[in-house]
């Protein structure tokens, strides 16, 4: 697997679902995690470092960490008063137990992360919607498969516990269909599009680019769904721990605010903001501008819709509480936990009204 490959599926890779990932509860005792501290030219940092707040936060070499990267590279974090320290993890399920004992301030859940995180009792806000998959996920399928409902019976390549297993699980309950009913093979979403490209599986979760090669490469078969016709499917976050946000309501604000700076930064800076998050990711900003096209970077209105509208489609709280009944469904949590205080959209709305 080259390196642009290795990093879209180490986001996805695992799904932090059992109570061994709290074993581990030292930072240095997640396989290592690369710090990044604060950037910036001399002339960007405006706070000396002694005024500055420390913020540790821990993500993964995932696309959707676009934004956060260029605001540290561009002295955005300083300006705001920020000395933010970036750990990345190959999987954020590496990170949890260090943010479970206050090591980390901050991670980067999905949605089903958010649900499994508050049923382990975790105290913990989320302030702001880091992005959406909007059809960069896909379930691809022969010509011969008109339907959902023909999956019954069929082999599907996906792998199992990860973003993507969730995913074709929702999508087969819209269709009336479980798990009993199709028989899911443990395949990564690389492998999964390859396989499926070599006629040797009928159906496949994959995502892009992996898997607009596929549709290049193999005549018989097309993308059947995609995370474009449900939208807050696969979401990730910024979640900071409950008691950080009390010591330092106003870190958080600033965190909230340089991303969203680096959101307007990457749209009229494009290919500068390309060239930074991808000498991160070790890919070509090429490479990296055609793999955000299947994601949505959520801007500051945006993300006031998607945390305190609850008339909107895009409302996250239904999407969580629709996530983590199902997850109860499949069994893959013990009981529904309390999520009614889940999100925070103080620093959004703030932020919102000061625009």
């Amino acid at each position: 697997m080259n390196v642009s490959t290795s990093y879209r599926w180490t986001r996805r890779q695992t799904l932090w679902m059992l109570s061994g990932a709290m074993a581990g509860v030292a930072l240095h005792g997640c396989q290592n995690p690369t710090a990044r501290t604060s950037g910036g030219s001399d002339e960007a940092i405006a706070a000396d470092s002694s005024e500055l707040v420390s913020v540790a936060v821990g993500v993964t070499p995932w696309i959707g960490n676009t934004p956060l990267f260029i605001a540290q590279e561009k002295g955005f974090f300083r300006e705001l008063g920020l000395d933010l320290n970036i750990n990345v993890f190959q999987s954020m399920a590496q990170g949890f137990p260090a943010f479970t004992v206050g090591q980390l301030d901050a991670v980067t859940p999905v949605t089903s992360e958010v649900v499994s995180l508050a049923e382990r009792g975790v105290d913990f806000r989320v302030v702001m919607v880091l992005d959406v998959s909007s059809g960069g996920d896909v379930i691809l399928a022969r010509n011969n498969i008109q339907t959902i409902e023909d999956f019954r019976g069929k082999q599907i390549a996906v792998e199992l516990g990860g973003v993507g297993h969730f995913f074709v699980l929702q999508v087969l309950a819209e269709a009336g269909l479980t798990e009993q009913d199709v028989e899911l093979i443990n395949t990564p979403p690389d492998a999964g599009a390859a396989a499926y490209q070599a006629g040797n599986v009928e159906i496949a979760y994959s995502y892009s680019p992996f898997s607009d090669k596929a549709n290049e490469v193999q005549p018989d078969g097309r993308t059947i769904f995609s995370t474009q016709e449900m939208p807050t499917a696969i979401a990730d976050f910024f979640a900071f721990r409950t008691d950080f946000i009390e010591a330092n309501p106003q870190a958080v604000s600033a965190f909230v605010e340089g991303n969203m700076r680096a959101i307007a930064f990457l749209e009229t800076n494009r290919q500068e903001g390309l060239e930074i998050m991808a000498a991160e990711l070790e890919i070509t900003p090429e490479e990296l501008d055609e793999q955000l096209a299947g994601i949505e970077l959520p801007n500051l209105e945006r993300n006031a819709e998607m945390l305190a509208n609850p008339n909107s489609d895009l409302y996250m709280m239904d999407s969580l509480n629709n996530m983590a009944q199902f997850l109860q469904d499949q069994g893959q949590i013990d009981s529904i936990p309390d999520l009614s205080n889940v999100i925070d959209p103080q620093f959004v709305q703030a932020l919102q009204e000061r625009a």
